[in-house]
């Protein structure tokens, strides 16, 4: 399975594969964006969003991109932190595809963003699958930010989670 896992970056000729995900409503239910509906609205904002990102890659299982995950570092005084986003195909959820992206990120991340001493990922209390993702990756649950974000409408509670380099800067 671990070599079948991989991490690259994204270009315009992965849009199938990642309509196939942005398109199905179970994959969007946790997810900061509405699903899509049009290839023409992921095309652009893989144009403006995901390949102008500073640290964003596709998940590729077997070759294929299954995924997305995207580390969002911070600025000023807050550069020492950056944000965890994942997103994976529903088909492929339960099978050690987002752990192993995420951990391969881990490895990474920390020699790719200047300053990086701490990844965050906010999790909705009840993305349960999530949660175990961060939690086999080794994060550690920091606490519960009650009434955090508006989410789809309805006021929601999120968990923090955090990864510290284990390389610190001082």
């Amino acid at each position: 399975m671990d070599e079948e896992v991989t991490l690259r970056l994204c270009n315009l000729a992965d849009v199938d594969d990642l309509y196939e995900f942005a398109s199905d409503d179970k994959v969007s239910a946790w997810c900061r964006w509405d699903t899509y509906t049009s290839k023409e609205d992921l095309l652009n904002y893989m144009k403006t969003g995901m390949i102008p990102h500073p640290w964003m890659r596709v998940i590729c299982y077997r070759g294929r991109p299954v995924g997305s995950i995207s580390v969002t570092p911070y600025t000023g005084a807050d550069r020492c932190r950056a944000e965890l986003g994942y997103v994976l195909a529903s088909q492929f959820w339960g099978k050690g595809i987002a752990t192993k992206a995420v951990k391969l990120t881990l490895e990474t991340v920390f020699k790719d963003l200047k300053d990086l001493e701490r990844v965050e990922a906010l999790v909705d209390v009840n993305n349960f699958g999530s949660q175990k993702v961060l939690e086999k990756s080794g994060f550690t649950k920091d606490g519960v930010l009650r009434r955090f974000w508006i989410h789809k409408g309805r006021v929601r509670d999120m968990i923090l989670y955090s990864f510290i380099s284990t390389d610190p800067l001082v």
